[in-house]
């Protein structure tokens, strides 16, 4: 599950093409977290995991307290968090994470793209049942750790697997609504988080042909630049496994 996807999320950042897209994606989800629950990260535990995601982006620590900052000022405008859904050609669903101060703008941007490049915009739930949401927490080796113990006494906490990437990383999945009682956990038995998110996993997946893959490519491509969405996710399998046309 998790492994299959790690390669998933490289390809995504390769794809977000400039840091400047991850820190405007950062700085919306900060501001998001400190209009919720304050500025101190000590009191906000979303905030506070927010300051360490921003850190493995190397988003520099001025950014992050102009964030804070801005979250802070009554002239700030709220951002809303907007999920939208729908088909791109040949039949794959895909599912739009978005952070808006204009939801009228961002739906009509979404629709446009998906009118364009040969899909169609659906209704709420449409394909969200085809994901499991997740999240998912980065944590550094400890010495002496046991992996098999610890995910024994994580299942509790709703972790649902865990296993160790190639840059040595601890990488922590489980329940979306567990998010909360899982970081409380890792920062009492002080694990050193280095980042954590969430992801949505399509439960069945298809494989395309290189061209049907290339045509898909467009849309998704037009959706992830756009500065309003932050998450692209959708049911095409691994790349690896494009299939050639006969």
């Amino acid at each position: 599950m998790g492994r299959a996807f790690e390669y998933r999320k490289a390809r995504k950042l390769k794809r977000w093409g400039t840091m400047a897209k991850t820190f405007t994606k950062l700085a919306k989800e900060i501001i998001i977290a400190v209009k919720a629950a304050g500025p101190d990260p000590h009191s906000n535990s979303k905030l506070r995991v927010l300051m360490q995601n921003a850190k493995a982006a190397s988003m520099p620590k001025e950014n992050v307290e102009r964030a804070i900052k801005k979250a802070t000022s009554k002239d700030q405008t709220d951002y809303k968090e907007m999920v939208y859904e729908g088909y791109g050609p040949n039949g794959i669903a895909i599912l739009v994470e978005t952070a808006t101060d204009n939801p009228t703008r961002t739906v009509a941007n979404v629709r446009s793209y998906f009118n364009k490049f040969g899909g169609s915009l659906g209704t709420s739930g449409s394909v969200a049942f085809m994901f499991e949401h997740k999240c998912y927490f980065k944590v550094n080796q400890k010495e002496g750790l046991d992996l098999e113990e610890l995910e024994l006494e994580m299942i509790d906490y709703g972790v649902s697997e865990i296993f160790v990437d190639d840059d040595n990383v601890i990488n922590i999945y489980g329940e979306f609504e567990n998010f909360g009682q899982i970081q409380k956990y890792l920062e009492e038995n002080n694990f050193e988080i280095v980042s954590a998110d969430f992801e949505r996993i399509p439960t069945d997946t298809k494989n395309l042909t290189k061209d049907e893959y290339v045509a898909l490519g467009k849309l998704l491509d037009k959706l992830e630049e756009d500065e309003d969405v932050n998450n692209v996710y959708h049911t095409i399998g691994n790349q690896d496994e494009l299939v050639d046309e006969e």
